[in-house]
């Protein structure tokens, strides 16, 4: 969906890269993301990269996933928080810092904050997930509920920064943050040196654009796809403009990556190094969540399986060995369980019917009985008898089936039609 290849041009430009951020300007080079790497060691994990056979199989070379869903607080946030962070003067440490997220950053300052014992505040939205909610506060930050959008929720914590003096950390748009983002990069080089592509997904762009800059300097061959939720994907437009633009909705369940504008430090980076972004739909997103808990033993957010979804959609477009990063794993359970069904019926797992039966005793019973010898498990029934579309002696059941695939499913509806049951849908 991008541009034609320019990686010489990228690789000779790379060392001379400046981005300019409200704060300050600065350059960002591969020793920044070196020097970070240093400052994690001992705080953050090295995550494993795990080997997927099923993702092998279907893309016909290695795949690895780099887990970063096992990293402490749960996503890679804590690597750029606490950059950010630990490179504050003594007199902003002494201030606090304040930061706006609806899970996953917020608990990356919670902890980096009281590792460095720098006191946190951290505003969510009024709908944040209670899990999230506890977690932040069990690492140490005062928490602030406040919005129903994390625009809100921003702005509230904006304005707090300027009524305290407390130093706004924000998520992705920050030179520090993204530098210790990059260190996925550097491990990713380091656990797997034959890689050939690295698909990442894309919110604001911190992650993006930090794996780039590690990856493109020591590996400038390496092909960076980034991926970003269908309806929440502010980077096409953006490219093609060539300059960060705002989405006017956002209509995704990938919350981690569900952002309306590209951070301008990140953007430029993404523009001059990532080799492309593409999009996946909320179909291909719940399936991936669900391959990863089933095939990987993994629990993955929707934004963390986001480049697998990609691998799904299209394996045939990427060069192996690849390394899908998985970059969270804070799922409220209430959407895991969303999710997952999604997932199931996506997959052709779940199976809807509404069939019309007579009224008369025993007929449900007889229904039930021709699905169990076909071996569709009943999840759900449904009865309805009051409805003017009904003849005076019919009843129409609606069904929520588990099923084992798309073939067991036309197999289900073909025996119940030969059966001499009505399907309507």
């Amino acid at each position: 969906m991008r541009r034609a290849d320019a990686r010489p041009r990228r690789a000779a430009r790379l060392a001379a890269m400046s981005f300019r951020t409200p704060e300050h300007a600065r350059s960002l080079i591969l020793d920044d993301v070196r020097g970070a790497q240093k400052m994690l060691s001992g705080v953050a994990r090295c995550t494993p990269l795990e080997g997927s056979r099923h993702l092998t199989h279907l893309v016909g070379a290695p795949v690895h996933l780099k887990c970063e869903n096992l990293q402490r607080t749960g996503s890679f946030k804590l690597r750029g928080a606490y950059i950010r962070i630990a490179g504050l003067r003594p007199e902003e440490r002494a201030a606090g810092v304040v930061a706006a997220s609806a899970g996953n950053h917020a608990q990356g300052v919670a902890l980096a904050s009281s590792l460095l014992g720098v006191r946190s505040t951290v505003f969510m939205p009024v709908g944040a997930p209670l899990p999230k909610v506890a977690a932040t506060r069990e690492y140490g930050a005062e928490v602030r509920l406040h919005g129903q959008v994390v625009d809100e929720t921003l702005a509230a914590a904006q304005e707090y920064a300027r009524d305290t003096g407390a130093v706004f950390i924000h998520p992705f748009d920050h030179p520090d943050v993204i530098a210790g983002q990059g260190t996925v990069g550097l491990e990713i080089l380091e656990q797997c040196p034959e890689v050939k592509t690295v698909v990442v997904g894309v919110g604001g762009g911190g992650l993006a654009a930090g794996i780039a800059i590690a990856v493109k300097a020591l590996r400038p061959d390496v092909r960076i796809v980034g991926v970003q939720a269908a309806g929440a994907a502010c980077y096409p437009p953006s490219l093609a403009a060539g300059r960060p633009t705002s989405l006017d909705s956002l209509q995704t369940m990938a919350d981690g990556i569900k952002v309306g504008r590209p951070g301008d430090v990140p953007f430029a980076i993404v523009n001059e190094l990532v080799d492309e972004v593409r999009t996946v739909s909320e179909d291909e997103l719940s399936s991936a969540l669900l391959l990863c808990l089933e095939r990987a033993k993994l629990v993955v957010e929707p934004a963390g399986a986001s480049p697998v979804a990609a691998l799904l959609s299209r394996p045939e477009s990427f060069e192996g060995p690849v390394v899908a990063v998985l970059s969270g794993g804070n799922v409220d359970p209430l959407l895991m369980q969303r999710t997952l069904r999604h997932g199931m019926a996506a997959a052709g797992r779940y199976l809807s019917l509404r069939l019309r039966l007579t009224d008369r005793p025993g007929a449900l019973a007889q229904l039930l009985g021709a699905l169990s010898v076909l071996d569709a498990n009943v999840v759900d029934v449904g009865h309805t008898r009051a409805d003017p579309k009904l003849g005076l002696t019919e009843v129409e059941v609606e069904l929520q089936l588990e099923t084992k695939g798309p073939k067991h499913c036309t197999e289900v509806r073909e025996a119940l039609r030969d059966a001499g049951y009505v399907v309507v849908s």
